[in-house]
């Protein structure tokens, strides 16, 4: 199956024409000019017809004489301009051409269609399987209000079996998915998955659209029910000026499994690298630097992550409770919170993503195990508490580089303050600074998070 995507914009694509923001000062410093959203499957199927689908496919070089069908989710705008089978009459086409949508989307065509031209209309929605010369186009719902009538009301998705196996969702418009969708996905295992992601860190939207923050849940969603692999595609459409610009963008993406093309790729023919295999990621920062945040929302499209709490419970402490209430209510509901010290056998078992914070509480557990801070430095007892650290600290390092599986590490970056005044306060500093280094140094990405923005000290995510 061969996918080439014509548009890969939101309605007022992106650059916006009239707007000044960051993103599309980006947008055009970098010559980045997404057009309305549509997709074109073997020259034979067209996912959408906005307005800009028909110059864009002429852009690419393609020629629409060949085309069965046409594809319409809704009728908004960006998705389907009629005007497109007035200029195809003109050519007069020998070929049947079949117009699917849901009943408004055929009764909105109908009168741009003459009576000798050539194409037929068939209406559907969710549940409905249609044969296209070889292509099984399945129906699913959206959960897209368009406002029609009560009987066809919403948008529809579409997944679509080509002639060689190969199978493609079209998930453009749609909120998060309907729980009926995402049961007919499960255990589809799609080659190609194109997914919108229209409102980017704009979260107070409300619209039927995804953003930055549900396009992962839909992702862990989708992978938990078997629709998304590891060999799945996954590409992100439908995109606005909401987002941020496309480098910060993209390794956002890249850590979900996720990636943006330009207007007129073709998949397959620069596939990234696969995204989805084992990485070991290192997030330091000060106090309050984002950085927890920052590592969770590198495992946010993942359906299931074991997070281990390192700090345990500490009786009678109000503000410590409260700051874990904090941490667990943001995590999703089908991650496992493990409240341990033993990092090691968690990360050795290789059952899934593991996000361990933090390093820092670690370290401070184990030096009370090891009773550090009752012996007095320069005693043989303080040798003995610092060579059991040690021990602990050499298995951890051994255990993260030998790590199967996605592991996010998070640490305080302490280095940068005054040296403190307790002999014991200058051990821990000394050697958390030193345990960072090691971590650091067999993991393959290490951010530094410095008021919320993450700065990659090494290695690029995909």
């Amino acid at each position: 199956m061969r996918v080439q995507l014509l548009g890969t914009g939101s309605a007022d694509g992106w650059p916006n024409p009239f707007c000044t923001c960051a993103s599309c000062g980006w947008a055009r410093a970098a010559g980045s000019l997404r057009t309305t959203t549509s997709a074109l499957v073997d020259d034979a199927l067209l996912l959408e017809c906005g307005p800009d689908a028909p110059r864009q496919a002429a852009r690419a070089g393609a020629v629409l004489d060949r085309l069965r069908a046409v594809l319409v989710t809704h009728a908004h705008r960006d998705h389907l301009e009629p005007s497109f089978l007035l200029a195809r009459a003109w050519a007069r086409p020998s070929s049947v051409l079949r117009l699917v949508g849901p009943a408004y989307v055929v009764e909105e065509c109908r009168p741009w269609i003459g009576p000798d031209d050539a194409v037929a209309l068939v209406a559907v929605r969710p549940g409905d399987v249609v044969d296209l010369d070889g292509y099984a186009v399945r129906v699913l719902e959206a959960a897209h209000d368009v406002g029609r009538d009560e009987v066809a009301r919403d948008a529809v998705l579409y997944e679509v079996t080509g002639p060689d196996g190969a199978r493609l969702l079209w998930a453009t418009d749609t909120g998060p998915l309907p729980a009926s969708t995402v049961a007919a996905l499960r255990g589809r295992a799609l080659d190609v998955l194109l997914l919108e992601e229209t409102f980017g860190t704009k979260a107070d939207h409300g619209t039927g659209h995804l953003d930055l923050a549900t396009f992962p849940q839909e992702l862990a969603r989708l992978r938990d029910a078997g629709a998304v692999t590891g060999s799945t595609d996954v590409v992100a459409i439908h995109l606005g000026h909401h987002n941020p610009p496309g480098p910060e963008l993209s390794e956002l993406l890249g850590a979900w499994g996720a990636r943006v093309v330009d207007d007129l790729a073709v998949l397959g023919e620069d596939r990234m690298p696969d995204a989805r295999r084992p990485r070991r990621t290192l997030v330091t920062g000060g106090a309050r630097s984002g950085k927890s945040h920052r590592a969770e929302s590198l495992l946010a499209a993942e359906p299931h992550v074991r997070y281990v709490a390192t700090g345990g419970a500490r009786e009678g402490d109000a503000e410590w409770a409260s700051r874990v209430a904090l941490h667990r209510g943001r995590r999703p509901s089908t991650w496992t919170t493990l409240e341990t010290l033993d990092v090691v056998a968690v990360l050795a078992d290789g059952r899934g993503p593991v996000l361990v914070d933090c390093l820092a509480l670690w370290l401070a557990g184990v030096l009370d195990r090891a009773r550090a801070w009752e012996s007095v430095a320069g005693t043989a007892a303080r040798a003995e508490s610092l060579a059991a650290v040690e021990r602990e600290c050499a298995r951890l390092v051994e255990a993260v580089r030998l790590c199967t599986t996605d592991v996010v590490l998070v640490t305080n970056e302490v280095g940068s303050g005054v040296v403190p005044e307790h002999e014991s306060g200058r051990l821990y500093r000394d050697l958390l600074g030193s345990l960072n280094a090691r971590i650091a140094a067999v993991c393959d990405d290490v951010e530094l998070v410095v008021a919320g923005r993450p700065l990659t000290l090494r290695g690029t995510r995909p």
